[in-house]
């Protein structure tokens, strides 16, 4: 026995916004609907569903504006960082993802989240490292980083 339910939101595993897809009724009555998830299948509940829809392409594509701006004043990045070395080409320690976002805030003024940087491990050696970011809704920016040597002086 199953009923039918509208689904306002994509749900894992059982499919996306918009969609009537048949669940087992205490699913619907116990987590569906009061999370407001799905409604029953009425007039009522498809009119929602497509203010809803509305309201969420005019957020994106607000959200989307603001990426590009962004991506704009991001164009052409280069990070440049300086660290303490070993031989001159291995670093002491490494330079990761949080030293990276402090050098794009420090350099552009502009803070951004700790994943939407694409660095898939910290950088150990003196060179220059491709990477970028995801600005979300398909907005990527790619950015160099550079890291050079700062001499350490030698202990007598």
């Amino acid at each position: 026995m199953s009923i039918e339910v509208l689904l306002m939101d994509n749900v894992k595993k059982l499919g996306k916004s918009g969609q009537i897809v048949k669940v087992a009724p205490g699913y619907a009555r116990n987590y569906l609907l009061p999370q407001g998830i799905a409604a029953e299948v009425t007039e009522a509940s498809r009119r929602r569903l497509k203010k809803l829809e509305a309201e969420r392409a005019a957020r994106a594509a607000e959200e989307k504006k603001a990426a590009l701006e962004v991506a704009r004043k991001l164009e052409k990045l280069e990070i440049n960082v300086s660290a303490q070395t070993t031989d001159g080409t291995k670093l002491y320690g490494s330079v990761g993802v949080n030293d990276i976002l402090a050098a794009i805030e420090a350099n552009r003024g502009i803070k951004l989240e700790r994943s939407q940087i694409d660095l898939a491990d910290n950088l150990k050696e003196v060179g220059e490292y491709e990477s970028k970011i995801d600005l979300g809704h398909g907005v990527n920016v790619k950015f160099k980083v550079v890291i050079t040597s700062e001499n350490v002086p030698e202990e007598a």
